[in-house]
This record gives C-alpha cells, sequence and structure tokens, in this order.
C-alpha cells in the first residue's frame, strides 16, 4: 500500500502542476488576446493618420502648383527695373494738371497786359 500512495502522491502533485500550468496558459492567452486587440486598434489609428497626412499632402501640393501657376503672371525683377527708368525719365511727380496750366496762361495774360500797358 505504501507504493501506491506514492503513486498517488505523485499524480496529486501532477495534477496540482498541470492546474498552474493551465491557468499560466489561459492567462498568457488572455494577454495574447488583449495584446492582439490594442495593437490592432493602434495600427487603425495609424492608418486613419496616414490616411489624414495623405490627405494633407494633396492639398499641399495642390496649392503648390496653384501658386506656381500663379507665379507665371507676376513681372519679373528686370521688367520692373526697366518700368522704373521710364518713370524716373517721366518723372510724373513734375506733371502739371489742367488747372495749373490755366493759371499759368492767365498769369502769363496778365503779365503781357501789365506790359502793352507801360
Amino acid at each position: 500500500m505504501p507504493e501506491y500512495q506514492d503513486d498517488f502522491e505523485r499524480v496529486r502533485i501532477l495534477e496540482s502542476r498541470y492546474n498552474v500550468m493551465r491557468e499560466r496558459l489561459l492567462l498568457i492567452n488572455q494577454n495574447m488576446i488583449d495584446e492582439y486587440k490594442r495593437l490592432n486598434d493602434e495600427l487603425k489609428e495609424m492608418n486613419e493618420d496616414v490616411k489624414d497626412l495623405k490627405k494633407e499632402l494633396f492639398e499641399i501640393k495642390e496649392a503648390l502648383n496653384k501658386i506656381i501657376y500663379e507665379l507665371q503672371f507676376f513681372a519679373r525683377k528686370d521688367n520692373l527695373l526697366v518700368l522704373e527708368k521710364y518713370i524716373n525719365m517721366w518723372n510724373p511727380l513734375h506733371f502739371v494738371t489742367e488747372e495749373d496750366v490755366l493759371k499759368i496762361i492767365k498769369e502769363k495774360r496778365g503779365n503781357k497786359n501789365r506790359r502793352r500797358r507801360k
């Protein structure tokens, strides 16, 4: 009978170890499932972020293309320098208005009339 008790004791120990291993395996499986869900959620968020970034990048490219298109209609520096030379040559600040011309004419006539009277 003592042999059987040793065998029963060994079986109980083995069953106990088996139960502990089974519990550990269940815990590991649950942790793996939780981690999988978390990683899957993070991956979905990253995919959404990538989509948003691609959309924003596309919009930036479109805006840059519009700016580049509009830039071709801007005057170039050499064209502005030519215009500046012509404006300086004409010097529009010395132009007179119609009123100024009429005033000058009246003054000249007045001066001629005064000379004739003398």
